[in-house]
């Protein structure tokens, strides 16, 4: 036991000094303590490291490595990494656009209450991006990603209900009420 607590507390410290770092803005010094602990499989070192390098905050904008880094934290579910993954996949940025794939990030970390991955599966489900259009189903989406007071969710809800009878949209509402986060 003392041994797992010895190797645990320095990469603990690790993550501590690069998050530090990164609310200074000092994202180099970032970089360098999560890229030994994204290396060593740390899923939030990599998450992290995946937002570096999209930004391009210490580093190149890397959509690549970006996509590279989330990927590897989204195998091990970590939720902001599938969402930010998905996401990428839509928008074809850092690789080839793969809606099938997107579809399948963005469903695991919305299925955990994600609201971004709530509202991007709404727009999926709206346009037909890798799925069948199904605006009672992007409406649920949004409404889940509205949820949590988020104004894009509720706009985007709105927006839709535009388009839609009052039947439908009931029937969204009960599918978004039945809805149960899974995670």
């Amino acid at each position: 036991m003392l041994s797992i607590v010895c190797l645990v507390l320095p990469a603990w410290a690790d993550f501590e000094t690069a998050m530090d770092a990164y609310n200074r803005k000092d994202y180099a010094t970032a970089l360098r303590e999560w890229q030994a602990l994204a290396e060593q499989g740390e899923a939030d070192a990599q998450d992290f490291l995946g937002t570096l390098y999209f930004k391009g905050w210490g580093v190149a904008q890397d959509y690549t490595k970006a996509r590279q880094w989330w990927e590897k934290a989204a195998v091990q579910g970590h939720v902001e990494a599938q969402a930010n993954l998905g996401v990428l996949l839509v928008y074809a940025r850092g690789g080839p656009q793969d809606y099938k794939m997107a579809v399948y990030w963005l469903r695991l970390s919305a299925n955990q209450g994600n609201d971004l991955a709530q509202r991007k599966l709404g727009l999926m489900y709206e346009r037909g991006d890798g799925v069948q259009q199904d605006y009672i189903r992007a409406y649920m989406w949004y409404s889940l990603g509205a949820a949590k007071g988020m104004e894009a969710g509720a706009r985007l809800r709105d927006a839709i209900a535009k388009r839609m009878d009052s039947d439908p949209i009931a029937e969204a509402q009960q599918l978004a009420r039945e809805w149960k986060q899974k995670g």
